[in-house]
């Protein structure tokens, strides 16, 4: 796997260089450089830091590598960064002012990394304020889930490395997330409007617009499931689907877990309709619907499940339904 240099930029000055890359599997998050990393300009330098170690034990490296070697990470799938950059004795002696969470949410946001696994409870403090539980989190930047390990310090000595161990490795099976099978609609109205129905992140409250449907339960057809869908969703019954028109895959944190989703989307064409959901959405994170014209699709700032969906949904009423479905991507 090989990936081009990232776009987040670290401040100048920085003792320790940033190991980031577009679309990683997973970003490790330090709380900040110490006087052995920084006299290294390595990330988790010090000896008597048992990171790599770890990492190669619990079976994300084919080998133990030195630190080094930290931009081999990169082939791998992985990256390294710090929740503060500058560079201080020890991890009490830094200030609020030092942590800038805005810079993980551009991180997450740009590079789209799977996870950002912080290493220490107060690194996770230190860019959100509040202290966690180890393993995986609630809260997500935006795509990218959220996991928190025991500090590999030598400070954290206390804790045998066995059960450090095993947390490294609960985040190495985490990380490879659970297949899930799904079928959505394109409802379009005689308007040209879609159908959109507003999730939020029941932690973070962060939200985005996305099409109805959802998971296939047991041995259910495609049809079969989005009939149900639809009626629980928006109250809405259809005569004919017809074949699939997109496709998509895509990795996604909910509920402290990773999903990879494959989803199958069907136009379904309607004069106008009443959205009447049978079932609560709010159980199901599901905050409003709202029918949105092309033009406000292209012109919103809000987050959309797929990306660029007015431009789609203008090819797919221009064009017709393809003889096979289209891959998406985003």
């Amino acid at each position: 796997m090989c990936h081009a240099a990232g776009r987040v930029a670290e401040p100048a000055g920085s003792s320790v260089p940033d190991v980031l890359a577009p679309d990683l599997r997973c970003v490790f998050c330090g709380i900040n450089p110490g006087r052995v990393s920084a006299a290294a300009h390595a990330h988790f330098a010090n000896p008597r830091n048992d990171f790599w170690r770890l990492l190669h034990d619990a079976g994300f490296t084919p080998r133990l590598l030195d630190p080094s070697e930290q931009f081999g990470l990169l082939e791998l799938g992985y990256g390294a960064t710090n929740a503060a950059y500058r560079m201080t004795p020890g991890s009490a002696d830094l200030r609020r002012g030092d942590f800038d969470p805005g810079r993980l949410e551009r991180l997450a946001r740009e590079l789209r990394p799977r996870a950002i696994a912080f290493v220490g409870k107060e690194a996770y403090r230190g860019a959100f304020g509040e202290r966690p539980e180890l393993g995986a989190q609630i809260r997500t930047l935006g795509s990218t889930a959220l996991f928190v390990l025991p500090s590999t310090s030598p400070a954290n000595a206390a804790v045998p490395y066995g059960e450090r161990l095993r947390w490294f490795a609960a985040l190495h099976a985490w990380l490879e997330p659970t297949p899930r099978e799904a079928v959505r609609a394109l409802v379009v109205d005689a308007q040209e409007r879609v159908l959109l129905l507003r999730f939020e992140n029941p932690v973070t409250r962060e939200a985005w617009w996305a099409t109805p449907g959802g998971g296939v339960e047991g041995d259910e057809t495609d049809d079969a499931t989005l009939r149900r869908e639809l009626r629980e969703e928006c109250g809405l019954a259809y005569d004919d689907a017809g074949p699939a028109v997109w496709r998509r895959e895509h990795v996604y944190p909910w509920a402290g877990e990773l999903h990879r989703q494959r989803e199958r989307f069907h136009l379904i064409r309607v004069d106008d309709h009443e959205f009447a959901p049978t079932i609560d959405l709010e159980a199901e994170h599901v905050y409003g619907h709202r029918w949105w014209t092309l033009d406000e699709l292209e012109a919103t700032d809000e987050r959309l499940a797929p990306r660029a969906l007015a431009t789609r949904v203008r090819a797919l009423l221009r064009e017709g339904p393809p003889p096979e479905p289209l891959e998406l991507s985003g």
